[in-house]
């Protein structure tokens, strides 16, 4: 994940503040994806299959680097996976190591030079570095670094930990572990040099990260999604806080942070991120969503003809919400799955429209009927109020509202893409204002509580289901030690 320094509302003193600057963010968004792979002679075929698997989690840039033991051969570019690579263009990507990544930018600028991984040239040789998530001490570190004399080619909060590593006098696996010990944030790294790979997660595990194996080679995702496209093994997910080292010698298992922390993996993950058929903590996150959408109905019950889902994302809790009921569940809605990247700039007026380019209401089945939607969030509230009319345009007669995740009240500082909190709707209105304002006859969010018991299932070791709930309320704050540092936490 990278982001722009800018000079605006994103950068408050030394950290990461609320709002990326984007205009019209009404959705969160996926956080970037990362692949690996050590020691297959295919590494970048299947690098190649295991981002497009990941694809959901950004669409802006691609990229790939390969190692064949003696020379990087990578490529990165604008656009989807498969714009990004070509079949000739991935026969020059050869080697047994690689690490790939997609991305979706935290700031109002999307260029090439950001797009990862990031390649560089240092005194052992090359270095690339992918990751997944957010250094919100970035500026910090990066005026001492520039103050110094590094040279930074480009503004991405990745850079900062090859410029450490780089300016290290000790080997890369201990000037990996001082620089991972110098940052603050939620991430997940692969860096490669032409016969490593360094595997690393945050003290917290706030980003997700997962090892599988494929034969005798080892293979890393964002998702278990993307080991199952190939037909690899899950092995588990990387602790917080871990570092694993792959060379010649096999696999080392290590920690760069010894403390013991808090799990908190973001809950969002679960609610919206991840794909279903992905599992995370061992928690399938179909299952998990059907777990939210039953206890929704438990908790927010409400009368009607039909439920339906928002697509793609809240399908799985509207089918856990209609079991629960014995509402029927009907497609009420489609989603048009080829509404993508736009060359052509629509007028103002048709991009007041712009939901029905991407959401088509199914009048035959919604018509003269009393409706329950279910959605995953609310940022903003306008995508929901465009929803919630369009559905009355289709004939519905009443539309009540159900959102299988706490009111979103305060920004995210780890690598979420969420507006301003000024933006953020349930952070300036009430339950009932926000029912009024999206004109939905009702509107009830998840119980912090039901999202925690929704996603532990049976497992309920945890009092918070090892979970970040900063974004959602200041009763459920978590409180993430970051040598002392408990203000990232929470907004307040």
């Amino acid at each position: 994940m990278s982001h722009e320094l800018t000079t605006g509302p994103l950068w408050t003193g030394d950290y990461y503040n609320e709002g990326s600057g984007k205009e019209g963010l009404d959705k969160l968004k996926e956080e970037c994806g990362v692949f690996g792979v050590f020691r297959h002679p295919d590494a970048a075929s299947l690098s190649y299959y295991g981002l497009h698997a990941l694809q959901h989690r950004g669409e802006e840039s691609a990229g790939m680097c390969v190692s064949d033991g003696s020379q990087f051969n990578y490529h990165r570019g604008m656009g989807l996976v498969k714009e990004v690579f070509t079949k000739d263009l991935m026969q020059t990507l050869t080697g047994d190591i690689s690490i790939g990544h997609v991305r979706y930018s935290t700031s109002g600028d999307s260029k090439l030079t950001n797009a990862q991984p990031l390649v560089f040239k240092y005194r052992d040789g090359d270095l690339a570095v992918a990751t997944n998530g957010n250094i919100v001490n970035a500026p910090t570190i990066r005026r001492e670094l520039e103050q110094s004399g590094s040279i930074f080619q480009t503004t991405s909060d990745t850079e900062v930990i090859a410029h450490l590593i780089a300016r290290s006098s000790k080997g890369l696996v201990e000037a990996a572990k001082e620089a991972f010990q110098r940052i603050v944030g939620g991430y997940a790294f692969l860096i490669m040099t032409n016969d490593k790979l360094l595997v690393a997660s945050d003290p917290h595990g706030l980003r997700p990260l997962t090892m599988g194996k494929l034969g005798d080679a080892y293979l890393f995702a964002s998702e278990t999604c993307a080991l199952e496209t190939i037909g690899a093994e899950l092995i588990r997910d990387i602790e917080p806080g871990e570092l694993l080292v792959l060379d010649a010698e096999g696999l080392h298992e290590d920690r760069f942070d010894h403390h013991k922390h808090r799990k908190a993996l973001c809950a969002m993950e679960y609610i919206y991120f991840a794909r279903p058929d992905s599992d995370m903590n061992g928690t399938n996150q179909h299952a998990a969503r059907k777990r939210m959408g039953s206890r929704m109905a438990i908790e927010s019950f409400v009368d009607a003809d039909l439920v339906t889902g928002v697509p793609d994302s809240s399908i799985s809790a509207a089918i856990g919400y209609a079991e629960q009921t014995g509402i029927p569940y009907e497609m009420g809605m489609i989603k048009n799955k080829y509404t993508g990247r736009t060359f052509i700039q629509p007028s103002q007026e048709l991009r007041e429209q712009g939901v029905k380019m991407k959401l088509s209401a199914v009048r035959r089945v919604v018509e003269g009927k009393r409706v329950v939607m279910i959605d995953d969030s609310i940022v903003r509230g306008t995508t929901s109020r465009r929803i919630v009319n369009m559905l009355r345009d289709a004939g519905a007669t009443e539309v009540h509202v159900r959102i299988t995740s706490p009111p979103f009240k305060n920004p995210c500082f780890y690598g979420i893409d969420t507006p301003d909190s000024r933006e953020l709707i349930a952070s300036q209105l009430s339950v009932e204002e926000i029912c009024r304002e999206i004109n939905a006859d009702s509107l009830e969010f998840l119980s912090p509580d039901g999202l925690i018991a929704s996603i532990q299932g049976d497992n309920q070791d945890d009092p918070k289901g090892g979970l970040c709930l900063a974004c959602f309320d200041h009763d459920y704050p978590t409180r993430l030690d970051f040598g002392g540092e408990e203000k990232f936490g929470c907004s307040c």
